[in-house]
């Protein structure tokens, strides 16, 4: 097993979808002690966003890409090669403003690439990424569990299917900031959803 972890807090530390990542990590390791892990924290090393430069890199010829168009396409294409070389993904993604982080998306714009991780077929689209397991820590402040107001969640099985990734599952922790006995039950909430789906 091939274990990458992605961190995607906009805080470097104390982050709580960072510690449900850790755990199911660890869990994961427990039970596989000849894993491999390779951690990567968004917050401490982002992702160049995809903006107008970024996408002009892309659609450059290689050999007509100035340096800075080429260190752009050479990021995106070690974060596809990392993506690939792991067959187990631990996603850490805390809830902002109803959304994924700014940090996830940039990763998650990075690694969606026609003709390597998906390519359009006769029949529509199909995702290159398969035979992975992805496990999404989400940390949330509320209460937004199978309600209208959860965004993540179908964006998430949407794009990462999208590539392929179709064997997601979902780790809640929520009510976080609700008061200690609703953050508890948040917490033995994830915990139990960590015994339930990490094998």
């Amino acid at each position: 097993m091939n274990i990458l972890q992605i961190n995607a807090s906009a805080r470097r530390e104390g982050a709580n979808s960072t510690k449900l990542a850790d755990q199911i990590t660890g869990r994961l390791k427990a039970s596989h002690p000849e894993a491999t892990l390779t951690v990567r924290d968004l917050a401490t090393t982002p992702v160049t966003v995809l903006d107008e430069a970024a996408l002009g890199a892309l659609f450059t010829p290689a050999e007509q890409r100035s340096a800075e168009q080429a260190a752009v396409v050479a990021e995106y294409d070690a974060l596809i090669a990392e993506i690939q070389a792991h067959d187990t993904i631990v996603l850490g993604v805390p809830m902002y403003n109803f959304g994924v982080p700014v940090q996830l998306k940039a990763w998650i714009d990075a690694i969606a690439r026609a003709g390597v991780t998906f390519r359009y077929t006769e029949n529509g689209p199909e995702g290159l990424l398969k035979g992975k397991t992805v496990y999404v820590a989400l940390a949330r402040g509320g209460l937004y569990r199978g309600t209208a107001n959860d965004s993540q969640v179908p964006y998430l099985k949407t794009v990462l299917g999208f590539v392929g990734l179709t064997d997601v599952r979902f780790i809640y922790a929520e009510g976080l900031n609700m008061g200690p006995e609703a953050a508890a039950k948040g917490f033995e909430q994830a915990q139990a959803d960590i015994a339930e789906l990490v094998n």
